[in-house]
């Protein structure tokens, strides 16, 4: 509802103070949506140079919220009367909107854009359902055992694993169940011979296609039926575990139904897939002997190895808190594309290694690794740079990273003639990065940098 304060020409000259469309746009949702949900009153006001909406509960008086109209984003403000409404808490609003800030007992977030203040409105009046909860049937894992029906053959050559739908009398089979289950950066323990012979990692989700040829894939008698096929990574052990040697530490750890190995260390042939309950997956982390944790940074060193961010996007995918819209923008942030891009190119003008400004030929890159950011850092142009093709491919593998006054790192990683044939010429000086940007590099510096191959970061000189 509209407080008795309300004035059109004061709210006109609000928008008007904007300089950018998106911020527009995001004004124009608060003062659409925010007016009606919750019975709040709005009103536009103004104190000397600040420019702002007022948001009221009409019973009591209290302030609730408060959004601060700068050039170019908003500060939107929950006051401490209004703390109570926001789902999740403060948590969840720094979760969801990176640059979230508490002070003075009010927090604080920056809204840029209409699908952020519709994210931030629906956070705070429930417009949307709750995020659903866990199946009752899955306890939330993310580890799988799979059992190869040919012993002596472990070929992952075609890095998948496949079943049937179901059972050859329609009857529905948990493991092939389980295959729909299993999300990208899961852990997948495998199995044949009687030994633990690889660990993997679920690169997609299941997807239906045929029985693929080879003797790795489930075989129920039927010839290229319709399945379920669950792309997977694997990498062999150096050490395998012969599960009799082990089997009274598992059977005490074994799931009471669908188990994929049996008291004796035997595998169950009934089984496929399985899910690993917790307790029998900290079993096998210690028998392992950390061969686990290096097996799933190894898969994701290899060329391709974005499992980790697609699990992420699995996530977003899920989420039941985010508009459609708001979802189609985070994944495509993941690829450098759309509002995310938009945004990059009004901080970056061009390749700061190779001097190209033709953006048609340039890529956007995250500084902060995708999977790592929160909703609002996907989308931060602060957190993007525009490259080359080949200058992004060294970027986002930690081969080259920036220090804060735009010093080129390279990693000892990284053979010297690249550079060379490439035309990178070291010492090189890429320009001073913004405070935003350099707060961002710090991850990048931290987390990505030297990662590829365990080398020390090095200044080039």
């Amino acid at each position: 509802m509209r407080s008795p304060d309300w004035k059109d020409k004061l709210l006109a000259e609000h928008r008007a103070h904007l300089r950018t469309e998106e911020a527009r746009q995001g004004f124009d949702a608060f003062v659409a949506l925010g007016q009606k949900p919750g019975g709040c009153s709005v009103a536009p006001q103004r104190h000397g140079e600040v420019r702002s909406l007022s948001f009221e509960d009409p019973a009591s008086g209290d302030r609730l919220y408060g959004c601060v109209v700068n050039q170019r984003d908003l500060l939107f403000v929950v006051r401490p009367r209004g703390q109570s409404r926001v789902r999740g808490g403060f948590r969840n609003l720094k979760e969801q909107f990176g640059w979230a800030h508490e002070s003075a007992g009010d927090w604080s977030v920056r809204i840029r854009t209409a699908d952020e203040a519709r994210q931030l409105i629906a956070l705070l009046y429930r417009t949307e359902p709750e995020p659903r909860e866990p199946a009752a049937d899955t306890d939330g894992s993310g580890s799988w055992w799979v059992n190869h029906p040919q012993a002596h053959v472990h070929d992952f050559a075609g890095e998948c694993l496949w079943s049937p739908k179901a059972n050859r009398n329609g009857s529905q089979n948990e493991s092939y169940v389980n295959m729909t289950r299993a999300r990208p950066g899961d852990t997948v323990f495998s199995s044949g011979g009687g030994e633990l012979r690889a660990i993997g990692v679920v690169l997609e989700e299941a997807s239906e296609a045929l029985r693929p040829p080879g003797p790795d894939k489930v075989d129920d008698g039927a010839v290229r039926e319709a399945g379920w096929q669950l792309p997977v990574r694997f990498l062999r052990l150096d050490r395998p575990l012969r599960l009799k040697e082990y089997a009274s530490e598992l059977a005490a750890v074994l799931p009471k139904r669908y188990s994929p190995i049996r008291a004796s260390g035997d595998i169950n042939p009934a089984v496929y897939l399985a899910r690993v309950p917790p307790a029998m997956l900290a079993v096998l982390e210690r028998l392992l002997d950390g061969q686990l944790e290096r097996g799933r940074a190894d898969i994701g060193l290899y060329p391709g190895g974005d499992w980790a961010d697609a699990a992420a996007q699995t996530r977003i995918e899920q989420r039941r808190d985010l508009l459609p819209s708001r979802k189609l923008q985070l994944v495509k942030a993941r690829r450098g594309q759309g509002e995310f891009r938009r945004n990059v190119e009004q901080v970056e003008h061009g390749c700061r290694l190779t001097k190209v400004l033709d953006r048609r030929h340039l890529l956007a890159a995250h500084i902060k690794p995708w999977r790592l950011a929160s909703d609002a850092e996907k989308l931060d142009g602060c957190n993007g740079l525009l490259f080359a093709p080949h200058v992004h491919h060294l970027f986002e593998r930690g081969y080259i990273s920036f220090a804060d006054d735009g010093t080129l790192l390279v990693s000892r990683g990284l053979n010297p003639s690249v550079l060379a044939a490439w035309g990178i010429e070291l010492p090189l000086h890429a320009g001073a990065f913004r405070p935003e940007q350099q707060l961002y590099l710090v991850v990048h510096r931290e987390q990505v940098f030297g990662r590829h191959d365990g080398g020390r970061r090095t200044s080039a000189t």
